[in-house]
């Protein structure tokens, strides 16, 4: 593993990342203790915070296994997105649910990892300048929230605002790559938000299960048809969470029209609180700011430093800046949504 610093070119040895223990052969061994067979090796599929592998059985189904991150979910947070994943497959609603063995089990452990097994979903991402896969996009998100506000999540996280933009913040400022004048900027800015995001708040009754990190990499499908994936963020919060992703357009009139679609698709289940509108651009500033922390707080895993590493560069954290300030900015305007 190698670690950065901002103001020299030098890099050190440091201890081995729990990853680094999962060669091609410990991952065989773990799908195959749980009764299938391999005829080849596993690939390796784009995924940082966890690691996934695809592989194929020898009755050539097409697998996916994930390896959770150590230590940063519980067995009781794990088996929770399981359980929300089969109870909407149950509900034929199109997600990818984990495999279960006889005994009813989707969380397996080998050598101090905890791992399970998806089956593989194919397709493309949608394409968000189509109404029709906006208002498909739509209907699928009504699908899932028809069945998530059903109950609560016991163990899994709830949306807390103030308590991600203070661990995001503290996760920046120990960051080495920002000179003295940008860390200025940053704490400025950083706790100008804070106190902006702060203001924003929602009952409790607007929070239920959600994806928790509904981006077009995790839908995939074709012709209309999309499944969503990979629900390691799922977590309590208002329904817009799982909708403002998909917001992505500059202007105003191909704004209306995405969201008019998605509102469309969406209501054939249930109604869309019109009020969450509002939570849009907060929820953008919050995820800015979270993305920056993660890619900080991940930065020991030598997965990071070689997919990210404008990381360690100034003018990542201009731009980084910049953008926050034009959130500011923007956060004291009326929402354009609910124009």
């Amino acid at each position: 593993m190698l670690i950065y610093f901002a103001d020299q070119d030098l890099a050190v040895a440091a201890a081995p990342h729990p990853f680094d223990q999962l060669s091609p052969a410990r991952i065989v061994d773990a799908v195959e203790s749980l009764g299938l067979w391999l005829p080849g090796e596993p690939f390796a599929l784009n995924s940082y915070e966890n690691r996934v592998f695809l592989f194929h059985d020898d009755e050539r189904r097409r697998w996916v296994v994930k390896f959770y991150r150590p230590e940063r979910w519980s067995g009781a947070q794990i088996q929770e997105e399981h359980d929300f994943l089969s109870e909407l497959e149950a509900a034929d609603v199109p997600v990818a649910a984990p495999w279960r063995d006889a005994a009813g089990t989707s969380l397996h452990h080998v050598d101090g990892f905890r791992f399970a097994l998806f089956p593989q979903v194919s397709g493309q991402a949608p394409e968000l300048e189509k109404p029709s896969h906006l208002f498909a996009l739509g209907d699928l998100v009504g699908q899932l929230h028809a069945v998530g506000r059903r109950r609560g999540f016991a163990h899994r996280r709830r949306l807390d605002v103030p308590t991600m933009v203070e661990e995001s913040r503290e996760q920046v400022l120990a960051a080495p790559w920002l000179s003295r004048q940008q860390r200025t900027t940053y704490e400025r800015l950083s706790a100008a938000l804070g106190e902006q995001l702060g203001a924003v708040t929602w009952p409790d009754a607007s929070m239920i299960r959600t994806h928790g990190d509904c981006h077009l990499g995790n839908i995939l499908g074709r012709d209309e048809h999309f499944t969503l994936v990979d629900f390691d963020d799922c977590l309590m919060a208002p329904a817009v969470q799982d909708l403002w992703m998909m917001l992505t357009a500059q202007h105003d009139q191909e704004a209306q029209m995405q969201l008019s679609e998605l509102l469309e698709g969406y209501e054939q289940h249930l109604d869309f609180p019109r009020a969450e509108l509002a939570w849009i651009e907060p929820l953008r500033s919050l995820r800015l700011m979270r993305y920056a922390g993660w890619l900080v707080n991940r930065w020991s895993d030598p997965a990071f430093p070689k997919a990210f590493p404008w990381v360690a560069d100034e003018g990542y954290w201009d731009q980084h800046l910049r953008t926050l300030e034009q959130q500011r900015q923007l956060l004291e305007t009326t929402p354009r949504w609910l124009a």
